[in-house]
């Protein structure tokens, strides 16, 4: 038995990473290809394209690795079909629960390698290869959009503790690979969502422990009780002079601001989801929830996070059955066509429910697992189906 474990192992485990190697590889060369007609503009330099293109291997190795996982499996059992080894075996007493088990244990070494890249690798590289870009094209984070950057926290009676006395609302026109921000806007409000203050400063800096320094401050307060009394908009719209007065307005050249945002919610803010790690998601659904916002697209992405690199073991359960089916039934490259067509389908389910779960409001846990209990149960009902037939 451990021979043939050995024997498994080292036949798949070849075959998944060639067949890994493939994907990354026709990955790059699309991903080079989306790059090229921005090469030559605002220096990015055709170098710093192709270090773009590497650095960010590592993220598809997370996305691609359940398809090689099953292509790799497929290719393996139909060529042991195709020799009559797995025949062989099955003659040897060797039962489906004992190949399963093999395959589960292969299966865990490609999950354990497929978590470190999707938890460990991918989200540091992420960020380096956005720098990267945006170093040599002299770019900020945030330059592609329009008005900038927006997020929002809660303000606090004691800084970052106490009771909340209000909402804190942040646009940064730019944040610099550095981490520096510059023209930052600061609209506080109160409980009852009336403005309290508008602050501008030039740029900021994060000093840690929540503290940024904010540069070049000009802070617009609004003191006069009578603009936060209900229909005060009203009145004071035929008093120019009386609604200038209520606006103190104060200048200085620096100022210290506690705050819950930080360089990495932020960065986390422009981000999509998918290149996230399951720690980040979850520390910016929390904040999300705390400043009462929209959450679903971030729990989604953190469960399926959890759950796709399971996806492996679902997928070379799918792979199984081809062992069972004899050359007659089809050739290797006929039976890899169909293992490439069922990992597409898997993926444009996979996506499909992300959507579905968002516009339906399902639970982020079901809308995660769905995908891969559905395909779990075909491939329980296929390995039936062969075993019968």
């Amino acid at each position: 038995m451990r021979i043939l474990q050995r024997y498994f192992a080292v036949s798949i485990l070849q075959a998944v990473a060639f067949v890994l190697v493939a994907f990354l590889a026709l990955q790059a060369f699309m991903d080079l290809t989306g790059e090229l007609p921005q090469v030559g503009k605002n220096g990015y330099a055709i170098q710093y394209a192709f270090l773009y293109v590497l650095v960010q291997l590592p993220g598809h190795v997370y996305e691609v690795m359940p398809l090689a996982a099953l292509i790799g499996t497929i290719y393996t059992m139909a060529q042991f079909a195709a020799t009559s080894e797995f025949t062989i075996m099955r003659a040897s007493s060797m039962s489906t629960g004992m190949v399963a088990w093999m395959l589960a244990k292969i299966g865990m070494v490609l999950v354990i390698i497929t978590f470190i890249f999707g938890e460990l690798i991918a989200p540091r590289t992420a960020p380096i290869a956005e720098k990267i870009k945006l170093s040599a094209r002299g770019a900020a984070i945030s330059s592609e959009f329009r008005s900038g950057l927006w997020t929002k926290d809660i303000v606090k009676s004691e800084g970052m503790t106490g009771t909340p006395v209000g909402s804190r609302f942040f646009n940064v026109r730019e944040v610099r690979p550095d981490g520096k921000l510059i023209d930052v806007k600061l609209y506080e409000f109160d409980n009852s969502f009336r403005m309290r203050s508008i602050t501008l400063a030039k740029s900021g800096s994060f000093q840690g422990n929540n503290k940024w320094q904010l540069q070049d401050v000009t802070e617009n307060i609004f003191t006069n009780p009578e603009l936060l009394k209900p229909g005060a908009e009203a009145n004071l719209a035929n008093n120019f002079a009386q609604a200038t007065s209520a606006i103190e307005t104060r200048h200085s050249a620096t100022k210290e601001l506690l705050s819950e945002i930080t360089p990495k919610i932020l960065a986390v803010a422009g981000s999509d989801p998918e290149r996230m790690s399951a720690n980040e998601l979850a520390v910016y659904t929390r904040h999300l929830q705390e400043n009462k916002q929209e959450t679903e697209r971030f729990k989604i992405a953190f469960w399926k996070k959890l759950f796709d690199p399971l996806a492996v073991f679902v997928l070379m359960a799918m792979a199984l059955p081809f062992g069972y089916l004899h050359t007659r039934s089809g050739g290797v490259s006929l039976k890899i066509f169909v293992g490439i067509m069922i990992g597409v389908s898997f993926l444009l389910v996979n996506t499909l429910f992300s959507h579905l779960g968002m516009l339906s409001t399902w639970p982020a846990v079901l809308t995660a697992i769905a995908p891969s209990l559905l395909f779990l149960a075909l491939a329980l009902w296929a390995l039936w189906y062969v075993e019968r037939h």
